[in-house]
């Protein structure tokens, strides 16, 4: 029997993200899920090793890379569309549920068990930095569209910004503090 899951996954790269934006630079799932991937590591490894708290910087990394699995099958639905109200959102979690069940019955079972937390994004262990991480690499995307002067990331800058702020995570004002500045730089200002 074929497994066609890891073959599915490899065409995230053809999703692109910000469906509704004029895009300076076009981002693809596969891009996005890597640069959150690298966020969620460094957030974990922040609470772990800098503040001192519990957390799993490979555990939070790995769920990272299949935290938008599901949008293989579904596609980016713009987050305006997506949030625009409750029922809205609790269908498309439905959809994203299938999605993912879908995707699951395309590995082997032995495999099943250990994926379902990541692909369903419910692992407790790593759920809050993934998202923390999934809306800040959301931020970055519009710090470097604005650098690039490409305005129409304006307003998105300023509600990613405070949905960070709002998140409240130690590790996450860390980095904002400590890393977030140097995305609007540039190559020699980083040098």
């Amino acid at each position: 029997m074929q497994y066609k899951f890891y073959a599915l996954l490899s065409r995230m790269r053809y999703i692109t993200r910000w469906g509704l934006m004029r895009n300076s630079f076009p981002e693809n799932v596969q891009e996005h899920s890597h640069q959150v991937a690298v966020l969620a590591h460094a957030l974990a490894l922040i609470r772990r090793d800098v503040l001192g708290l519990e957390a799993d910087p490979e555990r939070c990394a790995t769920a990272a890379l299949y935290h938008d699995a599901s949008e293989i099958l579904t596609g980016d639905l713009p987050t305006p569309v997506k949030y625009y109200n409750p029922e809205i959102k609790h269908a498309y979690k439905q959809v994203e549920r299938v999605s993912g069940e879908k995707l699951l019955a395309m590995l082997p079972e032995a495999l099943r068990g250990e994926m379902a937390p990541l692909i369903f994004e419910d692992d407790p262990a790593s759920r809050d930095i993934v998202k923390a991480a999934d809306k800040l690499s959301a931020h970055i995307k519009c710090i470097e569209e604005l650098k690039a002067g490409n305005l129409e990331f304006a307003s998105a800058a300023d509600q990613t910004r405070r949905a960070l702020e709002e998140m409240a995570l130690p590790e996450l004002d860390w980095f904002m503090s400590n890393c977030l500045d140097s995305f609007s730089k540039n190559l020699d200002e980083l040098e």
